[in-house]
């Protein structure tokens, strides 16, 4: 089970052990040469950008909220997978006739996530609701919350932190919601081996042998359910 800082970096490793008669699961970041892994799961980050467009969407127009102030902190703007949580979160917010008003990506850091919502706060002095992408940045993101005094608007988090999870069933804060980035995600690839060297399949579906590749849903948290999700979070 691989799970690579970058997939192509390690691509020639994983086509190696493949060719070896090792089957590979590839996880997350994928290899580009499909001959380098047996099975690929990972997280859907589009999927991401939609569950919270349609979170954020849906509460404000229950609310009867018209033209929101809607703010977007994301992680490190240029890589794919976050252009991708955010044309996800653009294109759910879309079928309520919202759009996103600002967006500053914060480095997935605690450190940038304060600076940035500081900014981000000091530049709009009315907000309705905002999406940041990642729970551990999140903690820089409350922080710079906290320290401004600021609640009229309500967060939707990324990632599924067990710390978030716990603001979340606390209820005494802005975060409302946590869109997961399946933090379950590494302990089913080691399944999905097992089941592989078993020469078993999925015990639900019809065929014989495990699926080639694996796209986990976003699944949203909110307090009615943080108790069911709590476990499988990460400590931020």
């Amino acid at each position: 089970v691989l799970l690579p800082n970058d997939g192509e970096q390690l691509n020639q490793v994983a086509r190696q052990a493949m060719d070896a008669g090792i089957p590979v699961i590839n996880l997350d970041r994928v290899f580009p040469d499909k001959l380098s892994y047996r099975t690929w799961i990972g997280g859907d980050n589009y999927g991401m950008g939609v569950a919270a467009g349609h979170f954020i969407g849906k509460t404000l127009k229950d609310k009867g909220v018209s033209n929101p102030v809607i703010l977007e902190i994301q992680g490190i703007a240029t890589l794919p997978l976050t252009q991708d949580r955010s044309k996800g979160f653009e294109d759910a917010l879309k079928t309520y006739g919202f759009s996103v008003t600002a967006k500053q990506d914060a480095k997935f850091t605690v450190e940038s996530g304060t600076q940035v919502a500081s900014n981000l706060l000091q530049a709009h002095k009315k907000i309705d609701a905002i999406w940041n992408h990642d729970d551990d940045q999140g903690i820089g993101v409350l922080a710079a919350i906290k320290e401004a005094g600021r609640d009229e608007f309500f967060m939707v988090g990324g990632a599924g932190s067990a710390n978030a999870m716990r603001d979340i069933q606390a209820d005494n804060g802005v975060l409302k919601a946590t869109v997961t980035y399946s933090p379950t995600m590494a302990a089913s690839a080691i399944k999905l081996a097992r089941l592989i060297a078993q020469g078993k399949g999925m015990s639900d579906l019809l065929e014989q042998q495990v699926p080639q590749s694996i796209t986990l849903t976003s699944e949203t948290v909110v307090k009615d359910n943080a108790a069911q999700y709590l476990p499988t979070g990460f400590e931020s």
